[in-house]
């Protein structure tokens, strides 16, 4: 299964690759809230902003919370990922950055998990925060209601021992979500690989690119960071870190 992780991590990065020129249309990284959506108030931003640098300051970790008006004919995986590298949440060393995107427009709702927080923040624990504490309150309207609400539950999964969170009926995962059709959406994406290196010759380009820049950046860090994106404004801004598509996604 980590085989075929990594696998999938590294298709990620070649779909990213081919969307660069609608990465251009990723927000700037202006602080730890880019509402693009207007889905917040003033009040909403300064306190999610205050919860989130209260975060970092006590652990390091870089979440930032995203809406954006649109994911321009994206699907919300790749989009996620490009805007999680462009901005290069998390320390470079720890890849501890988390980022909370929605798009109100396609409503879409995605928990995108650096590589070094996967295994606290893991792919079936960011499903049971969307379904259970994000969604429901988007559903009704509750655009501030359900950002706060998921906002609070990845802090208290990143912050809290085990024990104390699966306390939670709203947090506890009771049994592990079935592998079946994550294998089968891999050796799909493998096979879409493959075909693509044998019959695309710009596909090729683009994947040779991405091994050179690669071995340039050293590791996780920063092979792509920053190459979609403009410069932080407001002092501001990602330390470094990268993510491979670890999280979740939901729709309302």
């Amino acid at each position: 299964m980590a085989v075929l992780r990594q696998t999938l991590s590294f298709l990620l990065v070649v779909l990213a690759l081919a969307g660069a020129a609608s990465a251009a249309n990723i927000p700037p990284l202006t602080g730890r809230v880019v509402d693009q959506a207007g889905l917040l108030s003033d009040a909403d931003k300064i306190s999610l902003e205050t919860r989130l640098e209260d975060l970092e300051a006590k652990s390091g970790i870089q979440l930032v919370v995203a809406t954006v008006k649109s994911l321009d004919g994206d699907e919300i995986e790749p989009y996620a990922n490009q805007m999680f590298r462009a901005w290069k949440l998390g320390e470079r060393t720890r890849n501890n950055g988390v980022l909370l995107l929605v798009a109100p427009s396609e409503r879409r709702v995605r928990i995108e998990v650096g590589y070094g927080l996967e295994a606290t923040l893991t792919d079936a624990l960011s499903k049971v925060i969307i379904a259970n504490a994000i969604t429901p309150r988007f559903k009704s309207g509750d655009f501030p209601g359900g950002i706060h609400r998921g906002v609070d539950d990845i802090v208290t999964v990143l912050t809290t021992d085990a024990s104390e969170w699966q306390k939670r009926p709203s947090l506890r995962v009771d049994s592990d979500p079935a592998e079946g059709p994550v294998n089968w959406l891999v050796i799909s994406g493998i096979l879409l690989f493959v075909t693509l290196m044998a019959v695309s010759r710009n596909f090729r380009m683009l994947v040779f690119a991405m091994l050179l820049s690669g071995r340039s950046g050293g590791g996780h860090g920063g092979g792509f960071g920053g190459g979609f994106g403009g410069a932080s404004r407001g002092g501001f801004s990602g330390g470094g870190g990268s993510s491979g598509g670890g999280g979740a996604s939901g729709r309302w």
